[in-house]
């Protein structure tokens, strides 16, 4: 049976280990205690154990180390749901920790090591028995009646006052048990364990992952989240960890743009061409926010950024390894400054470079020429040229592309047939906008159905634009479907209460149909809104 022994009765590497122990206390976003335990530091940079179930649902954990001091836990480094043990790491400096027992041998007697800022207890206790897990992990079961409230979260420890785990009891009650604490050594984070269901029961962030390729996937999913303070703070983890890799300085840049600092932007992406390899890279990244900011105007009174300066920065990428893709860059970049004659001939020469397996630079040549108002036929050979460099879904925009063309010159069939093409190319997925447009171009072809249902896909992709329903309500009157005119309209009007083409249309199909006084109601409606041509349907209908 277990019992409480004054200080000085215990090895004196049991008494150290007092130093290592502290509370936690996990809250809530209100503020508000969601629960409190205690744990163990583990590594001299603030690694520390502790059950699980107190951080589930916290917004933040606060650790009071043995000499009173707070840290505010920073990040989570693993987690076991099974065996309710996680990892994690504090800010500041810690006071002690305490180190792994590296033998596979279980303990015969141990010792529990209380939290007290004064005078820490400590329990001598031999377990009831040992099970292994994890073929050498150690999984000690404690009689119930010898552990006592205060003693859960404490560290158990060896004679040698190594740690073998931290004192449990299961929520429904039972045994008292400690997991083997070397079951840490099988946590760690990745790239994607910032969308893990597990992580994410906490509200505390995941560790940064000590790969480099993972690191950058954490910022990349960080930035898709939208939590601005997250992201910065994985950002300055991440130039901290790698002060030469040109993810984070890019990352910092981005945010910066996103907020409208462009002078901190700038000034970040200086760093970045000081610190960061490879060089060429850096300046390629630099050059490309440079550009995307003159281009999309982000703000105007920033005059440092302009497109002449993205074009040096660019030149200075090939400067340092002449890649097409730097050269690809800098012909964009002349495209935008209206050049159009030299951006066609950089494009062209790009056409025999690897980038010309890619349908990219044929299309960016053929808007050059449409810039430059080439033949119709020019532009076409080169659009078949982007369509032709790959297969598959990659071709869909210059498919798209050319068939917006041959609708532009009046090849309806042609066109049509590109913009069929385009809808298997993004599986019958495509936008609201394009079955519009390849509504509008089925009603020059006067192929009727086809264009309603086109238009009604529009609708499901997007149910408040009354402009699509006008245009279904008006097709279905004119092929005499007069009773799902009226309902077309009758869908669209409490979206736009105002559209006087909606009243008109379910006037007229609902006069049509025989409902002459819904009709005419209808017709008075875009009366009063201003629309010329009802007062002569009025006329019309009230005669018949």
């Amino acid at each position: 049976m277990g019992a409480v022994q004054c200080a000085w009765a215990q090895p004196a590497p049991v008494k150290k280990a007092a130093a290592s122990v502290f509370s936690l206390t996990t809250f809530d976003k209100k503020g508000d205690i969601v629960g409190s335990t205690h744990g163990v530091f583990v590594g001299k940079d603030g690694e520390a154990i502790a059950m699980w179930k107190p951080f589930m649902g916290a917004d933040r954990a606060v650790a009071v180390d043995a000499r009173g001091n707070k840290h505010e836990v920073d990040v989570m480094m693993g987690i076991s749901e099974m065996y309710d043990v996680c990892l994690f790491r504090v800010k500041g400096a810690v006071p002690a920790s305490l180190q792994l027992t590296a033998d596979n041998t279980p303990a015969a007697v141990t010792y529990t090591v209380g939290y007290d800022l004064k005078r820490p207890s400590f329990k001598k206790l031999a377990p009831v028995r040992t099970e292994k897990f994890m073929e050498v992990n150690n999984y000690y079961v404690f009689r119930d009646e010898d552990v006592s409230g205060t003693d859960l979260g404490c560290p158990v420890v060896n004679g040698q006052g190594m740690l073998l785990g931290i004192m449990q009891r299961p929520a429904d009650g039972g045994q008292a048990f400690a997991t083997d604490a070397r079951i840490i050594r099988s946590f760690g984070v990745n790239g994607l364990s910032l969308n893990d269901r597990t992580f994410r029961a906490t509200g505390i962030r995941t560790a940064l992952p000590a790969d480099q390729q993972q690191a950058a996937l954490t910022l990349m999913l960080a930035r898709q989240q939208g939590d601005t303070l997250r992201l910065a703070q994985y950002i300055h983890d991440f130039i901290a960890a790698f002060p030469t890799a040109t993810d984070g300085y890019t990352a910092l840049a981005e945010m910066r743009i996103g907020q409208g600092k462009l002078a901190e932007a700038d000034e970040t992406l200086q760093r970045e061409v000081k610190r960061a390899t490879p060089k060429d890279e850096a300046y390629y990244d630099y050059a490309r926010l440079v550009y995307q900011s003159a281009v999309f105007k982000v703000d105007t009174t920033f005059t440092d950024w302009n497109l002449q300066k993205a074009l040096e920065l660019s030149e200075q990428a090939s400067k340092f390894n002449p890649l097409p893709i730097y050269r690809h860059q800098q012909a964009q970049i002349v495209y935008a400054q209206g050049d159009y004659r030299k951006a066609l001939d950089m494009f062209t020469a790009l056409q025999k470079t690897e980038l010309g397996k890619n349908g990219e630079v044929f299309y960016e040549a053929a808007q050059c020429k449409t810039k430059l108002k080439a033949p119709q036929a020019e532009v076409l050979q080169l659009l078949d040229s982007a369509v032709a460099a790959q297969d598959g879904a990659i071709s869909a925009p210059y498919v798209l592309a050319r068939g917006r063309m041959y609708d532009v010159a009046g090849e309806y069939r042609k066109a049509f047939m590109d913009y069929l093409k385009y809808d298997t190319l993004m599986h019958m997925n495509a936008s609201a906008d394009f079955y519009y447009l390849r509504f509008q171009c089925g009603m020059k072809l006067r192929q009727y159905q086809v264009a309603l249902n086109d238009i009604a896909h529009a609708i499901v992709l997007n149910r408040n634009e009354p402009t699509y329903y006008a245009e279904m309500a008006s097709l279905q009157l004119r092929v005499n479907q007069l009773d799902d005119a009226v309902k077309t309209c009758e869908m669209a009007i409490p979206l736009a209460p105002g559209y006087a083409d909606l009243y008109i249309i379910k006037g007229v199909a609902a006069c049509e149909a025989g409902k002459k006084g819904d009709g005419l109601a209808a017709l008075r409606k875009a009366q009063e809104l201003g629309d010329e041509r009802a007062g002569e349907l009025i006329g019309k209908y009230e005669k018949k």
